[in-house]
């Protein structure tokens, strides 16, 4: 098969290889199935992703030099009324090996974490995590800096949105016991921290110690004293099997190209109807990143209230692109491009194919906690960074990321790389866990349906402990949304 039409109403089809036709095509590029008129609509996954720019005949490459967007005008949207949730064979029953914790909820790493509530101690944590590796070594998965350049100089918005941050990952499950350090002048200081903690992780000294680096003589020491305690505590929770409805698992894509909606995301999909399937949690985010493909969300959205909540994620994300006068539709990337993604619809599209069919469960607001079962939406930008931390302060446990384009960094919990295409798998052995074009490779329903089972286990491997390819280069980042001043 060198090309694939996706949708039966598409009029162009995407190249599984280099083509030679009325023009070079390269591989994930598009090509026309019939002579498009100046004006016309060009029709992929079954729906408009722009409009011809010129006439564009039969075998034609179809992409930016002959293709505009459609998303220039106000959109309308009505409510279609509950829809009926979508029919899936119930999947068996399946179970990982996490860390159950006291309140309920599970952790799939047994870590310590030192977060740094203002930037200006960053260095120190990570130098207190250094020094302490020993001491954890064989007892917790790993001990690791929580840093960002925030935590001070900063106004409403912002330091809300760092404060929710700080908080939320103080409580993330993946933490076994968290070291919050501080410097002792900052606006994003202790007192202000603790009312966004719970009662009782504020009450839980074996789990949560503060230090105030002003406040003592020798900050490194007196943290890594801290930090062993907090390894004592944490050594004695054991893995133990846990049912998979348990797990969150955050969906993010970075650097997609042409094959992306086809074979990585697709996968991704399929794993999230299976998780949701087994009572588990999918969120997926990367709001701008919906335009152009959000009916197709809102139509799954399970009654009229969250269909509201999904109109005002969309409308409130683009009045804050107004708001600092930027062009709402300006994406794709140069990277999407020269992969064959030509359009924001066409980017859209195939990125909430990592949504798979379930129905819309909820929505949320940035650095709010996910508290019900099923697919949920997140409000955070498609950055990777902040939007990979977004999830993890939501609840993820772990983050399925797609590419196309291969990228090496890791989120704050697990961040597990499927790649778009196999020539990315190959040239990136250590940057990409799984080989996302299987899924096109297979060759019938049930070779397919294989590849949909075995990518299923080699989440729950990871989610047992087995570290992914980010995890075993120690590539760790948290990326705090920030859209205002600095002081």
């Amino acid at each position: 098969m060198k090309w694939i039409k996706i949708q039966e109403r598409d009029n162009v089809a995407v190249a599984l290889e280099d083509l030679e036709l009325s023009d070079p095509i390269p591989k994930g590029h598009k090509f026309a199935l019939e002579d498009i008129e100046n004006g016309g609509v060009i029709i992929k996954y079954g729906a408009a992703i722009g409009r011809a720019t010129k006439d564009i005949r039969k075998g034609q490459w179809v992409h930016v030099h002959n293709v505009k967007t459609l998303l220039d005008q106000q959109v309308e949207y009505q409510y279609a009324g509950q829809p009926q949730e979508p029919f899936h064979t119930k999947p068996a029953p399946a179970w990982f090996e996490g860390y159950p914790r006291e309140d309920g909820r599970c952790g799939v790493r047994n870590e310590i974490w030192i977060i740094a509530t203002v930037g200006c101690v960053n260095s120190v944590a990570q130098e207190i995590a250094r020094e302490a590796q020993a001491y954890g070594r064989g007892k917790v998965d790993g001990i690791h800096a929580v840093t960002h350049p925030y935590g001070c100089s900063q106004m409403g918005e912002d330091q809300e949105n760092t404060l929710k941050a700080l908080a939320a990952l103080t409580m993330h499950p993946n933490a076994g016991g968290v070291l919050l350090l501080g410097l002792g002048c900052e606006n994003c200081n202790f007192e202000m921290l603790r009312p966004y903690l719970p009662q009782d992780a504020k009450n839980n000294e074996r789990r949560l110690k503060w230090l105030q680096c002003q406040d003592v003589e020798h900050e490194v020491q007196e943290g890594v004293h801290l930090v062993r305690e907090l390894v004592d505590h944490a050594k004695s929770c054991g893995r133990q099997p846990v049912e998979a409805g348990n797990l969150v698992v955050g969906l993010k894509c970075g650097g997609s190209d042409g094959l992306s909606g086809i074979t990585a995301n697709p996968l991704v999909g399929a794993f999230s109807d299976w998780l949701c399937g087994q009572g588990g949690s999918v969120i997926l985010t990367e709001v701008p990143e919906m335009f152009g493909a959000e009916t197709f969300l809102m139509e799954r959205c399970e009654n009229r209230e969250i269909f509201q909540q999904t109109v005002h994620l969309i409308e409130d994300f683009k009045a804050y692109f107004r708001r600092h006068h930027q062009v709402i539709y300006e994406n794709p990337s140069p990277g999407n491009k020269a992969g064959g993604i030509t359009t924001l619809e066409d980017k859209s599209l195939g990125c909430v194919q990592k949504g798979g069919s379930s129905l819309v469960k909820g929505v949320l607001a940035y650095g709010e906690p996910i508290r019900e079962k099923g697919l949920h939406l997140l409000q955070a930008p498609g950055n990777d960074l902040v939007a990979s931390t977004a999830l993890a302060l939501s609840g993820a446990h772990m983050i399925l990321f797609t590419t196309g384009r291969g990228t090496p960094f890791g989120g704050p919990v697990p961040t597990m790389k499927i790649s778009s295409n196999q020539e990315l798998y190959e040239r990136k052995q250590d940057w990409i866990d799984y080989n996302g074009q299987r899924l096109l490779d297979a060759e019938s329903l049930e070779q397919r349906k294989q590849v949909e089972q075995e990518f299923f286990q080699c989440v729950l491997r990871a989610a047992s402990g087995q570290r992914t390819k980010s995890e075993k280069r120690q590539y760790r980042d948290v990326a705090i949304f920030k859209q205002g001043v600095t002081l």
